[in-house]
């Protein structure tokens, strides 16, 4: 006699954006009696289906919060009233970030660094963007995919090998196909409306990145890019295998996985038509995510545990919004329509 399947729909709380939804999604499946999972970002819910004999709704959404805990979800079956928006944590988060970007201009005008110049970003650029990168929600599948291979490979009683071949790939990765976008761009010149185009696309993506991270705009959430979810649930399956050299190739995968910020970077990389420069960027700001996800690698470190995580993503929101300003700034000075403003 064929068991039926049956169906529950549960609250997940903690999702923030397109990526949640696919990690949500990969790891309800690891669970044995769940043949079927589909996450929804607007309503927050999740839809298993499997077969699940005497366990109840509340047994279920147990066990999921069990495998979705470490990656910051909790699941019930009763809907969670939205966390209170704290809009004082912007009394601290306002003049950090104005701070911080007095500082970044100031290291600029010294010559250390380059924030915005003729159409490029600069490497220091590049860098702080990773930084912020690394600890956005919008990092959730990559920190769950390190955190997942860690779990793997320690229960094997190998912690430290693994963890450098897959920081090592990430690396290697993002220098050789940085290179090869940048060398791509070679091919299409972009002329002047070109890379106004270009220049407000990164912008935009930058400006939806910014106001997620301040997380009092809801509807904003859908906006998020995504790479196709195919490419991202093969790589974090692989982080699942024991084998020599997957670390090395979940590394080189991290390039496709659905992170707002590195698309950013990728679409910017196409316009520096180089190999070198394009390869450079992207390794630079791949160094900018290695302190934090080798810390999570290596000790489980979550920023959404601490008691200034609103204070926190606030300021990488509003950081991440003067980036966006400035290179929107930036596509108005290309075309002529505003002289430079950021040119010391």
């Amino acid at each position: 006699m064929t068991t039926q399947a049956q169906k529950y729909v549960l609250h997940v709380q903690g999702m923030h954006c397109n990526a949640c939804t696919f990690l949500t999604e990969t790891e309800a499946q690891e669970l044995p009696f769940i043949t079927r999972a589909k996450s929804n970002l607007k309503h927050h819910t999740i839809e298993v289906e499997g077969d699940f004999a005497d366990k109840t709704p509340d047994a279920v959404a147990a066990a999921l919060t069990t495998v979705l805990h470490p990656h910051g979800y909790t699941v019930s079956t009763e809907k969670q009233a939205h966390a209170t928006k704290k809009w004082s944590d912007f009394k601290l988060a306002v003049p950090i970030a104005l701070g911080f970007a007095a500082l970044f201009i100031l290291l600029q005008k010294l010559g250390i660094v380059n924030l915005v110049g003729t159409g490029e970003v600069g490497y220091g650029t590049a860098f702080v963007i990773g930084l912020i990168a690394s600890v956005s929600t919008c990092m959730a599948v990559v920190g769950g995919l390190v955190l997942s291979m860690s779990v793997t490979f320690a229960k094997e009683g190998d912690k430290v090998k693994p963890q450098l071949l897959f920081h090592i790939g990430r690396l290697v990765s993002f220098f050789v196909l940085g290179g090869l976008i940048g060398a791509a761009g070679a091919v299409f010149t972009l002329n002047t409306t070109g890379t106004f185009i270009l220049g407000v696309s990164i912008a935009l993506v930058m400006l939806i990145l910014g106001i997620n991270l301040l997380d009092i705009f809801h509807w904003s959430k859908k906006l998020q890019p995504s790479m196709p979810k195919f490419l991202s649930r093969h790589a974090l399956r692989a982080s699942k295998l024991n084998h020599s050299l997957t670390p090395f190739l979940v590394g080189i995968a991290t390039f496709f996985l659905p992170c707002g910020f590195t698309q950013a970077m990728q679409i910017y990389t196409l316009s520096t038509g180089s190999f070198l420069s394009g390869a450079l960027t992207m390794f630079v700001f791949a160094l900018g995510t290695l302190p934090v996800l080798a810390l999570i690698s290596f000790s489980a470190f979550s920023i959404q545990k601490s008691a200034h995580t609103g204070v926190f993503f606030k300021t990488a929101g509003l950081v991440v919004i003067l980036f966006a300003m400035f290179n929107f700034i930036n596509s108005l000075v290309v075309i002529g329509l505003i002289r430079p403003v950021f040119n010391f």
